[in-house]
């Protein structure tokens, strides 16, 4: 009774010193077996050994020794990027964007296309064949793909694996999303909204580099937010949080139609900016054509950019008395708009008593590929590894470790 009790104790413990010598290797690698053990505490028995183990797997390999040091030079050892990949995807009503990633979250390739119109399965197919295409540009096995990550437009339903809230993609609210993209991509997958991916991509990368507490909001199509607060990702019980779209303002939040739509996504998002243009314009106008018009002193086109940002303000100032963020950062094909924003900083502090940071998106339309490379890595890590990181927070290469400069095209 003694041994089945010490057992798992012994076997959790293992478990944390393999993910404690791994995280070690990818945050500061190239690094000695000595300099591990410095950082983690684990005596230079354990290291050796979960290096052995580690090296043999395929995880890390020997990269050179020691220089400049009085005495004998110690081997170091770094990460093998390639010995997996996560397949990251930004799915869309309109367009869908995949990247595959490797384990230091490196984009190998990338490439887009138009969403199918017809949505469920032809959209799960699709997916499939552009991840194969890009990971093929690349001579990336695909066999090595372990997880792939889906940021969808709506809340993934862990249940069922529907995506709720996404009417933009047909049928994906009546069929099980994530295990049919799991068997056409022979890989784990993993659903998340969209907005969270955002958020996550920003607070590694973006313009939100170690804030605690930060709101992203995206304005287009819909309106979405993701909050970390407290360094965590905040999704609610039933993943549904930072669906702004139900905010009861804006329209009537007792109209059947707010049901489907949302009040607040019904006046704020593309569909209200376009309607208020043509009642007081009495033409027809695309949102791009209205900001060109704004730009250039058309009356009716520059009232309905207020009219926008107005609205706009007014929702980022519910999630700052709710959340508190410290920073609020707009994307979005419409919210990352420098006229919007400029806007929203002026209206903001009319309706808002405490001051708030509002910035556009530094990762623009990668933000939410970056988060989904990010929750991969960390689940990469979770599975591989043996154990949960403490207090449930990703752990990620440091921002200056990553190159983005392969993303941002």
């Amino acid at each position: 009774m003694r041994e089945s009790s010490v057992a798992p104790t012994a076997r959790i413990s293992r478990q944390f010193s393999l993910r404690a010598v791994m995280e070690t290797i990818v945050h500061d690698g190239p690094i000695s077996r000595a300099s591990i053990a410095k950082q983690t505490g684990l005596s230079k028995q354990t290291i050796s050994e979960i290096v052995r183990q580690l090296e043999e797997e395929g995880w890390v390999r020997e990269t050179g020794r020691t220089q400049g040091h009085v005495g004998r030079s110690a081997v170091t050892y770094e990460l093998v990027p390639t010995a997996a990949y996560i397949v990251a995807v930004d799915l869309g009503g309109t367009k869908v964007r995949v990247a595959v990633c490797d384990l230091t979250c490196q984009i190998i390739a990338q490439d887009v296309a138009p969403t199918d119109p017809r949505g469920g399965h032809f959209v799960v197919e699709q997916i499939a064949a552009l991840s194969r295409k890009v990971a093929a540009t690349r001579d990336v096995p695909f066999e090595r793909v372990q997880v792939a990550v889906i940021g969808a437009p709506g809340v993934p339903e862990r249940g069922t694996g529907r995506v709720l809230l996404a009417p933009n993609i047909r049928d994906f609210d009546s069929i099980d999303v994530a295990a049919a993209l799991s068997s056409a991509l022979g890989a784990e997958v993993m659903l998340e909204n969209d907005v969270n991916l955002a958020v996550l991509g920003e607070n590694w990368l973006g313009g939100g580099q170690g804030i605690e507490n930060l709101a992203y909001v995206a304005l287009g199509t819909g309106v979405g937010g993701g909050l970390i607060l407290g360094g965590q990702l905040i999704r609610g019980a039933g993943n549904a949080a930072g669906e702004l779209g139900f905010l009861p303002f804006g329209a009537d939040p007792f109209d059947t139609e707010s049901l489907r739509a949302g009040a607040y996504e019904r006046v704020v998002a593309s569909v209200g900016i376009m309607r208020r243009y043509r009642e007081l314009a009495q033409a027809e106008a695309s949102v791009p054509e209205i900001f060109e018009l704004a730009n250039a002193g058309d009356a009716s086109a520059l009232t309905v950019l207020n009219d926008t940002a107005n609205y706009l303000a007014f929702g980022i100032g519910a999630i700052c008395a709710m959340a508190n963020p410290e920073k609020v950062i707009l994307g979005g094909s419409i919210g990352g708009r420098p006229e919007l924003i400029e806007r929203v900083k002026t209206f903001l502090p009319l309706c808002f008593p405490s001051p708030v940071q509002v910035e556009a998106s530094q990762l623009g339309t990668h933000a939410t590929l970056i988060g989904a490379a990010a929750i991969g890595l960390s689940h990469l890590h979770n599975t591989l590894f043996g154990a949960d990181a403490p207090n449930g927070k990703i752990s990620l290469p440091p921002a200056n470790a990553v190159s983005i400069s392969g993303v941002l095209q």
